[in-house]
């Protein structure tokens, strides 16, 4: 049995690393220099540069289409595809500061390394399978990513950034996506290995795919499966943030207990996935929670099964890389809290650390240090709440003090370190693990579980006038909760949950304006499931992970078309209640239940924690 047959993905990832390595201390293959390797075999003989592999003619001619790319030909390719991404990443509207160039947040080392993995990995592929990834295959991929987009105006400005040439995007945009799939499949039976031995001589002529037409690549109310090919593995009380042009999951955990520090981001322009690196990622954990700031993500807190964690890191998806947060003067460790971003700093409030919290803290990613959030006037300690960011003051809201469940809140103003109570006039019933949106103008929460009664009731709090008015029931979703909810610029959408018995593959829109719900599509909808997350694109619902008997990686893509002008702000994907992330119990163990004290208070049937 050959080696590549033996390797599981583990093993696959280390090897490829080793493999890059030798690349360069070989010279087997010289990345920069572009130095080709004649490479012969008794059937056959290869030719092999750096920046391309050259095919025979597929006429059996004994010439060679030898069309090549150079070293700084890939790399100037690689940093018109960075733009167009750059382009669209969000840049939160709160910012003080305007939106950097590229070239001030990404490197040329950076970019070199960015071509230096794709190819070594290519490498890889080739010593274990001594063969090339063909150019069959790549073509396979363009067309792929062409047909399965669902963002074709943003593949359609990559595609122009490298010229609208088939064989620059094979080379640029489908090897990378391939070959890192690829290294991570060598024990998903092989298929890929097989399917490429295929005999004849292979040309490097591509063609160009047609993408798809439609608005924003979907259509309304319709549901169309993520890729599971290179998905993280399969979680629960993990956390999802969408850049603008990503989505990124990480953490969380599934049975045994198992606490992870993996994660992968989602681009849905080619339906594909790349894992975040673990060099210098965060200890695994769950429970804990994730903002964007425009050029990061910072995750901080959670639990591990023995500790309550007040360590963190920034990760930068441009580099794939992480830095640790200090851990001066920050919070104590916990889990079940929340999380906004200001445009400047984060804020953490709550949660549960052998006690219900009302502390937090303020963190500055631009010092890397923390100040503490008063606790004059603050909200009673709690879990399981929620809390979102109006642009001036965070507001939080709901959750549970050991097992009384509330309906209070406050708004915090980080300017003068001040609490404000939110009224209890006319708020809805007390209730833990609510939904909840920011509409530019109000605080909508939906949803929620009061230890007794799973419910489909919510209101809509203006923090101008202090005020609450309650949401129609009529055709609401049925009750639940550990579901997500995003705000799409014109309505809510809340997806999933549970009521003890169903997992929900069920939810609904609903539009302030109107006061009004509408069911979403179960036509091709995901599996049911709770304990997930979603994120809002612009034009679409992503959601994904979660349980429904069995931990999942899977998820779907839910379409919205809306009329009104989406703001550049992380919205409900930079609070834990709009991407799931409050969701552990404060003793973790197999199961996730909500607790009338963290010892006591059960749940109405098991449910999923790592």
């Amino acid at each position: 049995m050959s080696r590549s047959h033996r390797l599981g993905a583990s093993g696959a990832l280390k090897n490829s690393s080793m493999k890059r390595r030798r690349i360069t201390q070989c010279a087997f293959l010289n990345l920069r220099a572009s130095i080709a390797v004649l490479l012969c075999s008794a059937a056959a003989c290869w030719v092999l540069s750096a920046t391309v592999l050259a095919f025979f003619r597929p006429d059996g001619s004994s010439k060679v289409f030898q069309r090549t790319l150079s070293w700084s030909e890939r790399v100037a390719y690689q940093r018109a595809i960075e733009k167009v991404y750059w382009d669209h990443r969000i840049w939160p509207k709160d910012r003080p500061d305007p939106k950097p160039s590229l070239d001030a947040v990404m490197s040329q080392a950076q970019l070199e390394k960015k071509v230096e993995d794709y190819l070594g990995d290519s490498q890889a592929l080739e010593d274990d399978w001594h063969r090339p990834i063909t150019a069959e295959q790549l073509q396979a991929e363009m067309d792929r990513m062409a047909q399965h987009t669902h963002q074709p105006e943003v593949l359609r400005e990559v595609f122009a950034a490298l010229g609208n040439d088939p064989f620059v995007i094979a080379e640029c945009l489908a090897r990378p996506v391939l070959a890192e799939r690829l290294v991570r499949s060598f024990d998903a039976n092989h298929q890929e290995r097989l399917e490429s031995r295929r005999g004849g001589a292979q040309s490097n002529r591509y063609t160009l795919p047609p993408i798809s037409n439609g608005p924003n690549g979907c259509s309304d109310d319709t549901w169309t499966p993520t890729s599971t090919a290179n998905a993280p593995t399969a979680r629960v009380g993990h956390t999802a943030i969408w850049t603008g042009t990503e989505m990124i999951v990480w953490g969380g955990g599934a049975s045994g207990p198992t606490y992870l520090n993996t994660g992968g981001r989602y681009n849905p322009s080619t339906d594909s996935w790349t894992a975040t690196s673990a060099t210098n990622a965060p200890n695994a954990r769950a429970s804990h929670t994730a903002v964007w700031t425009g050029t990061e993500m910072i995750v901080w807190g959670g639990y591990n099964g023995s500790s309550y964690l007040n360590t963190g890191g920034r990760y930068n998806p441009g580099t794939d890389s992480w830095l640790a947060t200090t851990t001066t003067n920050a919070p104590v460790g916990r889990q079940d809290f929340t999380a906004v971003w200001t445009g400047s700093g984060m804020i953490v409030w709550g949660g549960y650390a052998g006690a219900y919290l009302n502390t937090g803290g303020r963190y500055n990613p631009s010092m890397d240090n923390w100040t503490a959030t008063s606790i004059t006037n603050a909200p009673e300690g709690r879990y399981e709440h929620t809390a979102i960011w109006t642009g001036s003051e965070m507001i939080v809201w709901g959750g549970f003090f050991g097992g009384i469940p509330l309906n209070t809140g406050g708004n915090y103003n980080p300017s003068a370190d001040s609490w404000t109570a939110t009224s209890t006039t006319n708020a809805p019933s007390p209730r833990g693990y609510p939904g909840a949106v920011w509409t530019s103008s109000e605080m909508i929460i939906w949803g929620g579980w009061d230890d007794s009664n799973f419910l489909n009731t919510g209101g809509r709090y203006n923090p101008g006038t202090d005020s609450w008015t309650a949401t129609s029931t009529g055709n609401a979703p049925s009750g639940r909760f550990q579901h997500t909810a995003v705000w799409t610029a014109r309505e809510m959408i809340v997806w999933g949950g549970w009521n003890g018995v169903n997992k929900f593959n069920t939810g609904g829109r609903y539009n302030p304006g109107t006061d009004s719900w509408t069911a979403t599509s179960t036509t091709n909808a995901p599996t049911g499931r709770y304990v997930h997350t979603a994120v809002w694109t612009a034009s679409e619902m992503i959601a994904w992970g979660g349980y429904d008997g069995s931990y999942l990686n899977t998820g779907g893509r839910y379409c919205a078309q809306s009329t009104a002008t989406p703001t550049a702000t992380p919205t409900a994907t930079a609070t834990p209640s709009a991407t799931a992330t409050a969701t552990a119990t404060p003793t973790p163990t197999a199961t996730l239940t909500p607790r009338r004290t963290p010892a006591s208070r059960v749940r109405p049937t098991p449910a999923p924690r790592p």
